[in-house]
C-alpha cells in the first residue's frame, strides 16, 4: 500500500532569485521616485533609499530565518499570533494611534512604527491555515467553518475599514475566502460570501453620499471630474502611464515625481515605473510576479500536508491579491486606498512581511510528499 513520506529538498531557490530580484529593482525605484520629494520634504536626496535599504536588510535577515524555522511549528503559534494581531488592530483606535493623511493605520513612538492591517494579513494566513487543516471536515460545515471563520474576517476588516483602509480589508476577506476554497469550501457558499461582500461595500458606499467612501469612488469612476482635488492623484498616475509609452523616457528622467504626483515612492511607484521604462518595464515586472505566483502555486501542490498547502496558499493568494489591487488603483480601476506594490513600493512594515513570507514558502518547498510503494 502507498504511503506519504516526508522527503526534504533543497528548496525553490527561482523564489528566492525573484523575491531578491524584486526587492533590489524595488531600492532602485524607491531612489528614483523619490528623490525630489526627498529633498523636498527631508532636505536630504537620499532619506527614503537609506531607509528602504536598512529595510530591505532587516527583511533578508527575517526571510532567511523563517526559511530555516520549520512552517509547522506556526500551528502551535496560530490562536496567540491571531489574538496579537486583533489586540493590535483595536489599539488604532485609541490614542496610540498614529494618523497621517487622514488615515489612522500605524501605531507605534515617533519613527519606530508597526502597521497593525499589514501583520493581520500574516495572522489570519496562519489562522486559517491551522483551523482547516487541524479538522479538514470543518470546511464542509456551515456552523463549525464557515461561520467562525468569515466572523473573525469580518472584524479584522470592520476595524481595518476604521482606519480607512478599504484595500487591505479587501484583501483580508480575499485571503480568507481563498484559503476556504483551495480547503474546500462549498460552491454555493462560496457565492453567497462573494455576493454578501459585494452588497456590504456598495451599502458602505451608497450610505456615505457626502463622505470619504462616496468621495474614492467618485475620483476613481472620473477623476477628471475633480482633477484638482479628489481625483487629482489618479489624474497625475494616468499621465505618468501614458508619458511613458512603449520604452519609457528613461530611468530617472520622469517628470510627475517632480513634486506632480503625491508621494510617488509609496502606493504609485507603478506610475513612476511606466513613465520611466514604458510599457515594455512594466510588462517584464508582471512577469516576475506572475512566474513568482506560479511558484508559490507549486510550492502549494506539492506540500507535505494539508497545512503546508494551506500556509502557502494564503501566502500566494496574499501576493496575488496585492499586486492585482495595487495595478487596480494606479489604472484608476479601483479607489486609490493605500495598497502597497510588494516587494517595490516605499514601506519597511510591508517590505518586511512579505520577505518574511518568502521565507515561509521557500521553507514549505524544502519538504515535499512523495509516495513509497
Amino acid at each position: 500500500m502507498a504511503k506519504i513520506v516526508r522527503q526534504k529538498k533543497s528548496g525553490d531557490f527561482l523564489l528566492i532569485i525573484l523575491t531578491l530580484g524584486l526587492v533590489v529593482f524595488g531600492i532602485i525605484m524607491v531612489f528614483s521616485s523619490s528623490y525630489y520629494t526627498a529633498i523636498n520634504e527631508m532636505g536630504d536626496p537620499y532619506y527614503f533609499l537609506k531607509r528602504e535599504m536598512i529595510w530591505a536588510a532587516l527583511g533578508l535577515g527575517l526571510m532567511l530565518f523563517m526559511s530555516k524555522v520549520d512552517y509547522r511549528a506556526y500551528a502551535v503559534l496560530a490562536p496567540p499570533i491571531m489574538l496579537a494581531s486583533v489586540v493590535l488592530l483595536g489599539l488604532l483606535l485609541t490614542p496610540l494611534g498614529i494618523t497621517r493623511n487622514n488615515a489612522t493605520r500605524w501605531i507605534g513612538v515617533g519613527e519606530i512604527t508597526i502597521m497593525p492591517g499589514e501583520i493581520a494579513k500574516i495572522a489570519l494566513i496562519i489562522f486559517v491555515a491551522w483551523y482547516l487543516s487541524k479538522d479538514p471536515s470543518r470546511i464542509r460545515s456551515f456552523a463549525r467553518g464557515v461561520i467562525p471563520l468569515m466572523a473573525l474576517c469580518l472584524l479584522c476588516a470592520a476595524m481595518i475599514i476604521k482606519q480607512p483602509n478599504l484595500s487591505t480589508a479587501i484583501t483580508v476577506c480575499g485571503i480568507t475566502i481563498g484559503m476556504m476554497f483551495v480547503a474546500g469550501l462549498n460552491i454555493f457558499y462560496l457565492a453567497g460570501i462573494i455576493g454578501a461582500g459585494a452588497a456590504g461595500v456598495w451599502m458602505l458606499i451608497v450610505q456615505d453620499k457626502t463622505g470619504y467612501w462616496f468621495q474614492r469612488v467618485t475620483s476613481f469612476t472620473d477623476p477628471f471630474a475633480d482633477p484638482l482635488d479628489t481625483g487629482y492623484q489618479v489624474v497625475q498616475s494616468l499621465l505618468a502611464l501614458g508619458s511613458g509609452g512603449l520604452f519609457g523616457l528613461g530611468l530617472g528622467k520622469g517628470l510627475q515625481k517632480n513634486l506632480y504626483l503625491p508621494e510617488p515612492q509609496n502606493d504609485f511607484i507603478l506610475a513612476i515605473i511606466g513613465e520611466e521604462l514604458g510599457y515594455v518595464g512594466c510588462i517584464i515586472l508582471f512577469t516576475a510576479y506572475i512566474i513568482l505566483i506560479w511558484r508559490g502555486t507549486l510550492i502549494a501542490i506539492r506540500a507535505a500536508d494539508m497545512f503546508g498547502t494551506l500556509l502557502a496558499s494564503g501566502i500566494t493568494i496574499m501576493l496575488a491579491l496585492q499586486v492585482m489591487l495595487n495595478i487596480a488603483v494606479v489604472t484608476s480601476s479601483m479607489p486609490p486606498t493605500g495598497i502597497t506594490l510588494p516587494f517595490v513600493s516605499y514601506g519597511g512594515n510591508a517590505l518586511m512581511l512579505f520577505m518574511g513570507s518568502m521565507g515561509i514558502l521557500f521553507n514549505i518547498s524544502k519538504r515535499s510528499a512523495r509516495q513509497r510503494q
